[in-house]
């Protein structure tokens, strides 16, 4: 791709040690993109043959930044969104499978906000009781209640059903530095806290449900909760601030 060409999609993945499914993803998002959209993988210092199973599909749509040591997912997500040069900015896991039409579904949800959020189904197992709650179209509007479910964690944001628009970069990046976890979430308060967030109610993923996902698939002990929900609210304040700036 011609550096200095438009890009309409960027698609953010963030890969680590995921040579067993990447490739079957990967083609299920290169499946959706066109000559002007763009796949940006930022790999966390994977010690298995996920950079040669990427590099082996040798299309220049493709972004690849392999980083020299391992710093975790969030930071991944972050310096491939810093990256990206698309109107439209989607996130991707390296496991899941894109169904036909995701692409498209999002970029229509973003004529009207800057940040959407999707639904999901799974495959490669049972889908647990954290897997059935969705997302309603009439709930994009309940600001305040979304921030709150969110912060108690029962609103289903996931990072790889989320897209949103460059111009909601500026909100968003830099993290947090104390954030170590729940990118999507972050996302999700700035998007409700500006207002800005729409629900689409069809699913735009399938999620692959195996032994190293990373989304946990059952409830944490109470320790960690607590330390999660300390990070969210300050990243709540974070979030406040930088829309007291921008307005």
């Amino acid at each position: 791709m011609n550096a200095n060409a438009p890009v309409r999609v960027s698609v953010c993945m963030a890969t680590y040690n995921g040579q067993e499914f990447v490739a079957e993803q990967v083609e299920s998002i290169l499946a959706q993109l066109t000559s002007m959209d763009e796949l940006i993988i930022v790999d966390d210092a994977s010690t298995d043959g996920t950079l040669d199973v990427v590099r082996g599909f040798d299309d220049p749509r493709i972004v690849l930044l392999p980083s020299k040591e391992n710093r975790g997912y969030v930071a991944s997500f972050e310096k491939a969104i810093t990256a990206s040069r698309g109107e439209y900015i989607m996130l991707s896991d390296q496991d899941d499978v894109w169904p036909a039409g995701r692409v498209e579904t999002l970029v229509n949800a973003l004529q009207e906000k800057n940040f959407a959020a999707s639904n999901f189904t799974v495959f490669g197992g049972p889908a647990n009781r954290y897997h059935k709650i969705q997302l309603k179209e009439s709930d994009s509007r309940r600001w305040v209640a979304n921030i709150i479910t969110t912060w108690i964690g029962v609103r289903p944001y996931y990072g790889c059903t989320m897209a949103f628009r460059a111009a909601a970069k500026k909100l968003i990046l830099p993290f947090p530095d104390f954030l170590t976890e729940t990118h999507d979430q972050w996302i999700a308060i700035v998007a409700n806290l500006n207002q800005d967030m729409i629900h689409v109610e069809a699913p735009t993923v399938a999620r692959r449900l195996h032994d190293e996902n990373t989304t946990p698939k059952s409830r944490r002990p109470t320790a960690v909760i607590l330390r999660a929900r300390i990070m969210l609210l300050r990243a709540f304040f974070v979030a406040l601030g930088r829309r007291v700036r921008t307005r």
